[in-house]
């Protein structure tokens, strides 16, 4: 029995332990759409608990950690559509929302076209916008599209009446954007001020909100108590190895375990993230080396122990 089915209760998310791509599989890069996720028990729970409790749920942990892909592969495994927003800096809440066109509405009113006209063309719905109404996003987007016949509609994952949003990094947002997002969120509805209108879902409906923080910065305490938490951690050896023989499944299994064991240090645990391990893997392969070739610590130096890290001490 699989360690993921342990668990007796009712699963509204019901993954495999180890879940294929959904679409052909992307060999290098980051992948997208094409996402191969091992999950824990722990996991499907949080994710279970976030449905249950149509809560956002919160991935915590250091980059590399599997955060947003985890969010790629819970809207494939529902079949849901998808969104995804990777914050920086400048985000405001009202971005996730909806935005304003500045320039396009200063040039229309200093050109005198459309001064007093049609506000409503130069608002254009948010990844949030479109995972609460569908429907009138696409409206609202073909109002704006300035004599297109076709609105352009972000959606990532299936044909589906739900959705499920990355919000990317919010500790990078401003500060208050947290905070601001509380009442959508939470209320499952907000109005667009420049229009007047009325964005909402119903529980039966909502998003699956998921949020990712590499804890750079120290988020609200109001905004933590409104989330379901899903802390992650850098994978252990075995993780490591579970994930290297889901990834490429036709792999040696000396090798899977040698490269995992380079890795680690002799005491502690090693900041390696599963992607960096892959491509330690696939270069392997690729090149035809194994762990006791002397090109082996050259090819560990550019894929893993990069950017200031040190190879652990044995």
């Amino acid at each position: 029995m699989s360690k993921a089915s342990t668990l007796k209760y009712h699963k509204l998310f019901a993954p495999e332990t180890v879940e294929p791509p959904r679409k052909p599989h992307v060999q290098t890069g980051d992948q997208r759409q094409a996402v191969t996720y091992v999950y824990s028990e722990d996991i499907i729970l949080r994710v279970n608990i976030a449905l249950a409790t149509v809560r956002p749920l919160l991935v915590r942990g250091p980059s590399g950690t599997g955060k947003s892909s985890l969010a790629r592969s819970v809207a494939q495994v529902l079949g849901w559509r998808y969104y995804e927003t990777v914050i920086t800096s400048r985000t405001q809440a009202r971005d996730l929302l909806w935005q304003v066109d500045l320039l396009s509405r200063l040039h229309d009113a200093q050109t005198r076209r459309r001064f007093e006209v049609d506000q409503e063309r130069y608002v254009t719905p948010g990844a949030l916008w479109w995972a609460f109404d569908e429907a009138s996003a696409r409206a609202q987007r073909l109002r704006g599209a300035r004599g297109s016949s076709s609105a352009i509609d972000p959606n990532l994952g299936g044909a589906h009446s739900r959705a499920v949003v990355l919000l990317d990094e919010i500790d990078k947002a401003d500060p208050d954007t947290p905070n601001n997002l509380l009442v959508p969120l939470g209320s499952l509805q907000f109005q667009v001020e420049e229009t007047g209108r009325l964005v909402e879902t119903t529980p039966d409906k909502a998003p699956l909100i998921i949020i990712t923080t590499n804890d750079e910065r120290e988020l609200p305490l109001a905004f933590l108590r409104r989330c379901i938490e899903l802390p992650l951690e850098y994978p252990t050896s075995e993780r490591l190895v579970e994930i290297g023989r889901a990834q490429l499944h036709s792999l040696d299994e000396g090798l899977l375990q040698s490269v995992a064991q380079a890795l680690l240090p002799t005491q502690g645990q090693p900041n390696v993230s599963a992607a960096e391990y892959v491509d330690a893997l696939r270069a392997c392969v690729s090149l035809k080396l194994a762990p006791h070739d002397d090109a082996f610590k050259q090819l560990l130096a550019s894929t893993v122990w990069k950017h200031g890290r040190k190879e652990p001490r044995k």
